[in-house]
């Protein structure tokens, strides 16, 4: 039968405990970690998130009542106990921080019981992650949880603090606001008294923030929630948080100051990592060129270099096909590993191959049968050519190259990729290099095949490179933005840009990217209107939090530093999300299913 506090006050958290409080009397409350029953002595392990202490019943000292009570303890009762701090002797415990004392109960409360556990509370588990999280608040009683939990509450605090002491306002913008195209798919919220209308929820608080600086805000920010209804994986889930801020008469490098002191602060304050300033930058075509990603890995060296040039005119088809249709040869260089086996090889064919390259040819320098090369096209070329590529890699005896030959985005994409397999596989990747990277002068619109027009590489108000505009009209895909993301070892942590403030400049923009003057003050004449009464020139950065502390825990996906994440399938496994409603609430929307399209859409959705 569970038991009162009343009368009781805690002392300390369980692990906050030490040598000094030897002699003291402490009430320590927490849950039952493993209780073991020695028959004259019950030992028992107090959890809560601090960490663990032992407690220990001996019945000539609790009495027999207690004593009784505390050999029917099971795994997760949740309890009280008042003791003595006592030491351990010389039977410490180093894998606790309370490993050298224990506390000798006199007294236990047991504030309530515990069902069978469907799964066990421990810190390494093999339980599979749909169960935990049908059962999530079990799961997050477990350490490594409780410490990344722990240590996002730690950023978001030391966010707040550095943001602040820089002049930043914290405002909050709506989660209830008007749909607007671009970017993913909204989530809609119908509403009952406007019937036939929708809000949606904010994928970024973006047109929020850019009024925010034409109310005179000049340095806003917030940790907002934003939700975009689109495919999952590691590190995407349908509801996040941003770091985003924004700020008024600003340029790229005064918000990249601003943020690379946030990153020093944030990596220093909370994870004790020395981030070394000013951090690196790299602009987009570079990127791509020589890594194959707008987020590359610099953990590891491996640039791809391009040999169009050097190979134009021979007759290894191949190369020569993709030269004709203004395609190019890209290929990488690895020392030392001019005899992988050719296993790992083919491994690597088939990396480029699943992102939609036809394969990979080979070179090993000097390997073959008298110091010749051992290359997959060799019959195509003369000694001489192949010389000329060994040259133009820079290889030398005994190194392994690899190529990619195609139109250019199919290269960048798949030598990018092989890339960061060869760096796998060979263990290239430094696990404890923390290797920023400012990626910037993105291009301000890319080409969708899909939709057969040019679409905002990041949104549709940022601003293009001065020197570029000329070329909005007669060459678009040439314009650069003033665009930039923050990369840390191959992800993208955040981006930002700095935005249109010019009326006109905006109304060309929306109209390059498709939008009718209706069409676009339809969607965004709030933001258009608002344009009208002096707009300051600013620009703004959002980072994903998720992200950020994912990278500072170490752990695998976003959903070990929340508290209650979805499934793959964007569902709630703990509360059963989605779910129907009764006629009653849909009736008072105006909303009718259609089982018909219900059903062709459910299977629509199975075969995704």
């Amino acid at each position: 039968m569970a038991e009162s506090m009343q009368g009781l006050k805690r002392t300390a958290r369980c692990a906050e405990f030490t040598t000094e409080d030897i002699g003291k009397t402490v009430t320590a409350m927490g849950w039952v970690q493993k209780s073991r029953n020695k028959g004259s002595l019950v030992f028992t392990d107090v959890r809560d998130r601090s960490g663990i202490v032992q407690v220990i019943f001996e019945e000539d000292i609790c009495g027999t009542e207690v004593f009784e009570k505390a050999g029917s303890l099971h795994s997760e009762y949740c309890i009280a106990v008042t003791g003595v701090i006592r030491s351990r002797g010389k039977d410490v415990n180093t894998e606790l921080a309370t490993g050298a004392i224990e506390i000798e109960a006199k007294d236990l409360r047991i504030l309530s019981q515990s069902a069978t556990l469907p799964f066990p509370i421990e810190a390494e588990t093999k339980t599979r992650e749909e169960l935990r999280l049908k059962y999530r608040y079990l799961d997050l009683r477990r350490a490594p949880l409780q410490r990344n939990i722990a240590l996002r509450s730690k950023l978001t605090i030391s966010v707040r603090n550095y943001l602040a002491e820089n002049g930043f306002l914290e405002i909050e913008t709506p989660t209830l606001i008007k749909s607007t195209p671009e970017g993913a798919r909204d989530y809609l919220v119908p509403s009952r008294v406007h019937q036939g209308e929708f809000y949606a929820l904010p994928q970024s608080p973006q047109l929020l923030k850019q009024l925010l600086m034409v109310s005179g805000f000049d340095r806003y920010f917030q940790l907002a929630r934003c939700y975009r209804d689109e495919d999952l994986r590691a590190d995407r889930q349908p509801e996040f948080t941003q770091i985003d801020m924004e700020l008024s008469f600003a340029d790229i490098d005064d918000v990249i100051a601003v943020n690379e002191g946030l990153i020093k602060r944030m990596f220093k304050e909370v994870i004790g990592v020395d981030v070394k300033l000013p951090l690196r930058r790299m602009d987009w075509k570079t990127a791509m060129d020589v890594y194959g990603s707008d987020k590359p890995d610099l953990r590891f060296d491996l640039p791809i270099k391009d040999i169009s040039d050097v190979v134009r005119g021979t007759e290894f088809a191949v190369f020569k096909s993709a030269l004709d249709n203004n395609g190019v040869v890209r290929g990488i260089c690895v020392p030392g590993e001019g005899h992988m086996p050719r296993k790992k090889i083919d491994a690597l064919v088939d990396v480029a191959k699943y992102y939609g390259g036809k394969g990979l040819a080979y070179l090993c320098v000097n390997c073959g049968e008298n110091g010749a090369h051992k290359c997959s096209f060799a019959k195509f070329m003369t000694p001489e050519e192949l010389d000329k590529i060994v040259e133009a890699m820079g290889a030398k005896e005994g190194d392994l190259l690899v190529f990619a030959a195609d139109k250019l985005s199919t290269v960048r994409n798949v030598m990018g990729n092989v890339r960061l397999e060869i760096g796998k596989q060979l263990d290239l990747i430094d696990k404890n290099a923390w290797e920023f990277l400012w990626v910037t002068e993105f291009p301000l619109l890319e080409w969708s095949e899909e939709e057969n027009r040019f679409m905002a590489m990041h949104h549709p108000f940022t601003a293009p490179m001065d020197e570029d505009w000329q070329y909005i009209d007669s060459d678009p895909g040439r314009v650069r933005a003033k665009a930039y993301d923050i990369v840390l070892n191959g992800t993208e942590l955040g981006g930002g840009s700095v935005r249109i403030h010019q009326a006109d400049v905006q109304e060309k923009m929306l109209e390059v990217l498709g939008f009718t003057p209706e069409v676009a003050n339809e969607q965004f004449g709030f933001l258009l209107e608002a344009f009208k009464y002096g707009v300051p020139p600013h620009a703004g950065l959002a980072y994903g939090l998720d992200r950020v502390a994912m990278w500072m825990a170490g752990a695998d996906s976003i959903r070990d530093v929340m508290a209650f994440p979805k499934l793959k399938d964007a569902s709630d496994a703990m509360m059963g999300a989605p779910d129907k409603v009764d006629d009653k609430q849909l009736t008072e929307l105006g909303i009718l299913i259609d089982p018909e399209v219900l059903k062709a859409q459910n299977e629509a959705n199975k075969e995704d």
